[in-house]
């Protein structure tokens, strides 16, 4: 089947910040005391497990951004055309929960729609008689046929089978950690394996493992109930919620990375121009900040998304698809946020630059006559490095969790795009039927705390182990 690649505006800054993190990786491990930083977030436990999660997700938004349009149907000899709807490589991973939609609400692992429908039976007479009842779903259990008692039994099964590979899988990682340890240290795997059950690794070996263990434990039984069932049940229009939850995942990350590449910039020029050369400098760019700050974020966000949205509205020429559409917008509340985010950091970075330019090494590069920019690019910024890092793990969860809000208030993504905002948004009103609908809030709400709990954690241990007292007192 032939394929149109499609590249959106945000699949290609994901890919660059990808190979931006591998390039600043390589220049961490040439650095010395960026090296010894890193080895100190990899001896802590809470934040290797908070990184093996963050990790997880990223291979999801990862998968969800390599975007195409499949080819149409030809059945003539004309020119091959393709599909309006822009699909990705984890639409095609996971193409029986995109497809299988049911025709309105359904619970968890349920065989049955979650309301009554009056259908019409046939008696044994041959009259038609009206009756109310929960129709069978179309796909969710349809391989039990009519025999819908062994439902509990068939989950059984299936996940204490995906639990026993789960811990095939967990055994044979372990192993082979313990057998790599031991060749690097010249010993046997089996003191090898010991260590790195006591913690006496250089690396929280353990923590992943155990981490990994817990995602299989999770990931596996839930990959061996999707096949046929609606693990997190189908929402209004009959869509599974566990689809809507992984694409949500990429939009959270787009919002997250985005954004900060987007407030990175402004933070560290405008902040080490303040404090370094402070004076009219520093009296215009704190006017700025001051300024900006003292606007209610939520409204000068919604006015300056409202405007783009009136932009998008006025040009549909522009775009080829709903999804290009759609995906600017996400760009363009990305930069809102970034631009309306940078002060904090940016006022953070003007004080810490002020106590570093009045040190004795600076005042004598002063006095040697070295150049200004040289000063600020081989003295002042690589000293405020680590606030930077730690900055930059720590606004992520901050900004996922402001997407949720801004989506939730009608001014956040696209509402053809789906997102933790908007899942939660939609149940607003689910809460309020009869009977309630609980599981599309509960999903998002357990995706976006994992995701938000892990980046916290592991900003813990970014924070822990770059800021000089707290790695002093290590």
């Amino acid at each position: 089947m032939s394929i149109l690649p499609v590249i959106l505006w945000s699949d290609l800054l994901i890919w660059l910040l990808l190979v931006g993190s591998l390039v600043l990786g390589g220049w961490s491990m040439r650095n010395p005391p960026l090296r010894a930083a890193w080895r100190r977030v990899g001896r802590s436990r809470p934040g290797m497990a908070a990184a093996t999660v963050l990790a997880a997700f990223v291979l999801v938004g990862l998968l969800d951004s390599l975007h195409y349009r499949p080819a149409l149907e030809n059945k003539g000899e004309g020119k091959t055309a393709y599909a309006i709807e822009v699909l990705s490589l984890l639409d095609a991973a996971v193409t029986p929960l995109r497809t299988r939609n049911e025709k309105t609400y359904s619970e968890p692992l349920a065989t049955r729609a979650y309301a009554k429908e009056s259908t019409e039976l046939r008696l044994a007479d041959g009259s038609l008689r009206q009756t109310r009842d929960y129709p069978r779903l179309k796909f969710g259990g349809a391989h039990l046929g009519a025999d819908e008692a062994q439902r509990d039994a068939d989950v059984a099964k299936r996940v204490l089978a995906a639990g026993a590979l789960a811990c095939l899988i967990f055994g044979c990682l372990s192993l082979s950690v313990a057998y790599l340890l031991a060749r690097s240290d010249a010993t046997t795997w089996i003191k090898a394996g010991c260590a790195l059950w006591r913690g006496d690794t250089d690396f929280a070996w353990d923590s992943v493992l155990l981490t990994l263990g817990l995602l299989l434990l999770f990931v596996l039984p839930v990959g061996a109930l999707c096949i046929d069932y609606h693990v997190f049940g189908t929402d209004k229009v009959g869509q599974d919620v566990l689809y809507q939850v992984l694409k949500s995942i990429r939009t959270g990350l787009v919002i997250g990375l985005v954004t900060t590449l987007v407030l990175l910039p402004l933070s560290i020029f405008l902040g080490i121009l303040a404090g370094y050369f402070r004076g009219w400098v520093d009296d215009v760019i704190q006017y700025v900040y001051t300024t900006l700050s003292s606007i209610p974020g939520v409204l000068l966000i919604a006015a300056a998304v409202l405007m783009m949205q009136v932009v998008i509205d006025t040009h549909p020429q522009w775009f080829a698809t709903a999804a290009e559409r759609a995906d600017l917008r996400l760009l363009a509340l990305c930069f809102i946020l970034g631009v309306t985010s940078w002060t904090g950091l940016c006022r953070l970075l003007r004080g810490e630059t002020l106590k570093l330019r009045e040190l004795e090494y600076i005042q004598a590069a002063q006095a040697f006559g070295v150049s200004d920019l040289r000063i600020i690019t081989r003295h002042i910024l690589p000293n405020l490095m680590h606030i930077v890092i730690i900055a930059l793990v720590m606004d992520f969860s901050s900004l996922v969790l402001a997407e949720a809000v801004l989506s939730y208030v009608g001014i956040g993504v696209d509402p053809t795009m789906i997102s933790f905002g908007t899942m939660i948004n939609n149940a607003r009103m689910e809460l309020a039927r009869e009977p309630m609908v609980w599981w599309s809030l509960a999903a998002a709400f357990t995706f976006m705390f994992t995701l938000v709990l892990a980046a916290n954690l592991l900003a813990d241990a970014v924070r822990d182990a770059f800021d000089p007292r707290m790695a002093g007192a290590v």
